[in-house]
């Protein structure tokens, strides 16, 4: 199986930017297609967005698009969320997750493996 620890959340202005990272131990991640989803206080968990296993597609939740970018570097075991022109509403605890599948799973139930998560915090 696959550990994953996220990395890069933190407190941030609107309209700022931060980089998620997402670290991938025990197996090589290029197996799997990599997520990232997000809780906020009170609220289910929501999917943002998805890249495959060789990183040559991705999907993203309307509420990022243009906003968020998912990538991926397989050599180093590594997932990424790039995050600018971030809202208040983009505050949660972002997850990055892996799924022993070829294609770009956007439901919770699809992800195998989850990491601890790291709290954006988002002020106005």
């Amino acid at each position: 199986q696959v550990q994953l620890v996220e990395s890069g959340g933190g407190l941030v202005q609107a309209g700022g930017s931060l980089r998620l990272s997402c670290a991938a131990s025990g197996r090589s991640l290029s197996i799997y297609a990599m997520g990232w989803f997000r809780q906020a206080p009170g609220k289910e968990r929501e999917f943002v967005a998805a890249i495959t296993r060789s990183g040559g597609s991705t999907n993203y939740a309307d509420s990022v698009k243009g906003r968020f970018t998912i990538s991926r570097d397989n050599a180093k075991n590594m997932v990424y969320l790039q995050m600018i022109s971030l809202k208040v509403e983009d505050t949660a605890v972002y997850y990055c997750a892996a799924d022993a599948s070829s294609g770009l799973p956007s439901r919770s139930s699809d992800y195998d493996y989850w990491g601890q998560g790291t709290q954006v915090t988002v002020s106005s």
